[in-house]
């Protein structure tokens, strides 16, 4: 039986994220996935809104209705592969309860206000040129393992060779 592996989308949706596909066609053949949409987590609306009324939506009660929710849909050991703020809803689930075995985050830049870490294997990838990105203090203090990816920007995760080496990472995890 494959391991579990819960993929949450940034927050544009998966309709928004073809290159979502990247990592799934890599990782369905030694995962059993479920795709997320972060948008229909945190019960929002992305038709005719730009990415600040977005960002403001998910702040404001957006994440922490998609954390309850997706606590409600995962009840298993899981490992979770997640973008920009997928990857806070999945940490903020973690510290509630959700059995995360291996996280790894994309450009989850809001991680930076978080003060404690899920008790689990955790991989972050920052870009260089993300101006939001977390600073190394907030890495040691959590002791986490981060990586920054030189002269790349916040959406680095929709770049081919990036999601290759990130499923090969995860894949590498399994074996551990």
């Amino acid at each position: 039986m494959k391991p579990r592996l819960i993929i949450i989308s940034d927050l544009w949706g998966l309709e928004n994220s073809g290159w979502i596909n990247l990592y799934f066609e890599i990782l369905i053949a030694r995962f059993e996935i479920q795709l997320y949409d972060s948008c229909k987590l945190a019960n929002i609306s992305f038709v005719d809104k730009i990415e600040n009324q977005l960002h403001d939506e998910f702040i404001n009660g957006g994440i922490d209705l998609a954390v309850e929710n997706l606590l409600n849909l995962e009840k298993g050991n899981i490992s979770v592969l997640a973008f920009s703020i997928g990857g806070t809803i999945a940490w903020k689930a973690g510290l509630k309860g959700l059995k995360i075995v291996n996280f790894t985050a994309i450009s989850s830049t809001r991680l930076r206000f978080e003060s404690t870490n899920p008790d689990c294997k955790i991989q972050l990838y920052f870009g260089e040129n993300d101006e939001d990105k977390p600073v190394g203090m907030w890495a040691k203090n959590l002791s986490v393992d981060y990586e920054i990816v030189e002269n790349e920007g916040h959406e680095m995760y929709k770049i081919h060779d990036f999601a290759l080496k990130v499923c090969s990472g995860l894949i590498s995890n399994l074996h551990e």
